[in-house]
């Protein structure tokens, strides 16, 4: 374990998953998952339910350890970094946030600045510009004010990224963020996603059910089955029907759409 946070290189690269296994009370949940997560794109995690999407990136924010391989950012396994270190580069966002409802937008956002200054640190310059640099990147700065409680869903989404944002994190990794939310609102959140990572340098990791917002948004698609690895590539490379019928269990096929650079997917 290191000792301190600037025991720890600084680096642009991401995760690498190596022969990943989670077993839960005997039963495996992941088997044998090897994986790259390359810095500054966004990949998405598709399968069906239970196939083990949430279970990988919950290891991948150390929220849960590997029953087998070993996962690595930067080259280091996520089992040596120190715990302030690691929160400073990889913002977490999981599928279930029912905190912070009474909390102003500004507020909540300041959260993010936490594995900076720790729950007895002051609230200096520096955070003040991180958070309104992260209410300006979110487009949400107009009701900032504004109660959490308050705000639709696309609204309360956007809001929580921002903290991400003021985390100051290299790579963000989304459980879902897009379940709740109409489609509107989804293309909304994805579009801001797609944004901080092409413009801002980040890396993302996003969990979604969708495979069609997930070739629009992503550069890179790991699909999962069955707590394994049935397919990764590019959207052009996924949106096969033979790969839609691995990932999915059923007969799909896929139609050229106007205006957009890969095909459309449908079930047969």
């Amino acid at each position: 374990m290191l000792n301190s946070p600037q025991d720890l290189p600084l680096t642009t690269e991401t995760f690498v998953a190596d022969g990943v296994g989670l077993s839960i009370d005997g039963s495996a949940i992941l088997s044998d998952v090897s994986l790259e997560f390359p810095a500054g794109e966004v990949v998405a995690l598709v399968g069906h339910n239970g196939s083990g999407k949430s279970s990988l990136i919950k290891m991948l924010a150390r929220q849960l350890l590997p029953s087998a391989g070993s996962i690595s950012y930067g080259g280091l396994d996520l089992r040596h970094y120190h715990e302030r270190a690691f929160a400073r580069s990889v913002a977490y966002l999981p599928q279930d946030v029912n905190s912070g409802s009474e909390m102003t937008i500004r507020e909540l956002v300041g959260c993010g600045r936490y594995p900076w200054h720790g729950a007895l640190g002051r609230f200096s310059k520096v955070d003040e510009e991180k958070v309104d640099h992260a209410l300006r990147a979110t487009h949400i700065e107009a009701f900032a004010d504004r109660i959490v409680g308050t705000l639709s869903g696309g609204e309360r989404q956007r809001a929580w990224i921002a903290m991400l944002i003021a985390q100051d994190a290299r790579c963000l990794l989304l459980d879902e963020p897009t379940a709740a939310l109409d489609i509107a609102h989804q293309i909304e959140v994805l579009s801001l996603v797609q944004r901080l990572a092409h413009e801002g340098g980040r890396s993302v990791v996003i969990v979604l059910h969708d495979i069609n917002m997930a070739a629009r948004f992503c550069d890179r698609i790991h699909a999962l089955r069955r707590g394994r690895v049935v397919a990764s590539g590019s959207p052009s490379e996924i949106m096969l029907p033979g790969r839609l019928r691995d990932i999915y269990g059923i007969d799909m096929n896929v139609i050229a759409a106007p205006n957009l650079s890969h095909p459309l997917a449908y079930a047969c």
